[in-house]
């Protein structure tokens, strides 16, 4: 009975994970009867620990929005394109997010920088950061509608919070006057306090004439570029 209650109690506390421990333990009590008091105790510790750690990436991961469900572990680093792998593997670490870096994928078409993207993204986000993946197109129609509608002070807020931002398809249309005052936004709400990854596929110094206002351009560049890893990549297709 005291057993029961106990069970009951850490369930009440929202402890469920750490319920169901317990009882697996009375339900076999031949595999745990030699451990100490304080042994059985931390299984049971870790054992919801490890649960809520679960359900915090699945939430991170919900909001963040990845296009592709990809991870670090599962890109070809074989294929010639450009992709090192000793640079991958400190920026799969995440720590770069940490230090408020960037990452500036460019390429051609399917050369795979989304899916890269995307997967620099999951691994900061099990490292423990926020992310939100967003392609530049939509998220100028959100910002010129949320302007309209009075939302705008909250995407930008909402965007600053994030400490991940994943651009893609950057500037795949030249961006008007509107468009760049929009991204020196978001920009400088993130430039040395947040990180982003920018995926283009025009090579960096393309970057300026795409834009309609030189001045505004020339920010939007000071602040991306900055502390930046840049990962140029090359070859065909592999959607081939």
């Amino acid at each position: 009975m005291l057993a029961n209650a106990t069970t009951q109690k850490l369930i009440d506390l929202g402890l469920k994970t750490m319920a169901e421990g317990l009882a697996d333990q009375l339900a076999n009590p031949g595999g745990f009867a030699e451990l100490p008091f304080c042994d059985r105790l931390g299984l049971l510790i870790d054992r919801e620990a490890d649960a809520r750690d679960s359900r915090r990436l699945k939430m991170r991961l919900k909001v963040a929005k990845l296009r592709y469900p990809a991870s670090v572990e599962d890109l070809d680093l074989r294929a010639p394109r450009g992709l090192d792998r000793g640079l991958v593997m400190e920026l799969a670490t995440g720590s770069w997010v940490a230090r408020h870096h960037n990452v500036v994928l460019t390429g051609p078409t399917g050369v795979g920088k989304s899916y890269i993207a995307c997967a620099l993204a999951q691994a900061a986000i099990r490292a423990g950061h926020s992310a939100y993946y967003v392609r530049a197109p939509r998220l100028a129609e959100d910002l010129a509608v949320g302007r309209a509608d009075g939302r705008y002070g909250r995407l930008l807020a909402h965007l600053a919070r994030t400490e991940l931002v994943v651009l893609d398809d950057f500037l795949l249309t030249p961006a008007t006057v509107e468009v760049c005052r929009d991204l020196l936004e978001v920009i400088e709400d993130r430039a040395q306090r947040r990180s982003m990854v920018v995926v283009s596929q025009l090579p960096v110094d393309s970057w300026h004439p795409a834009m309609a206002d030189p001045t505004l351009g020339e920010a939007i560049l000071d602040r991306l570029l900055q502390a930046s890893h840049r990962i140029a990549l090359t070859g065909p297709s592999m959607r081939r």
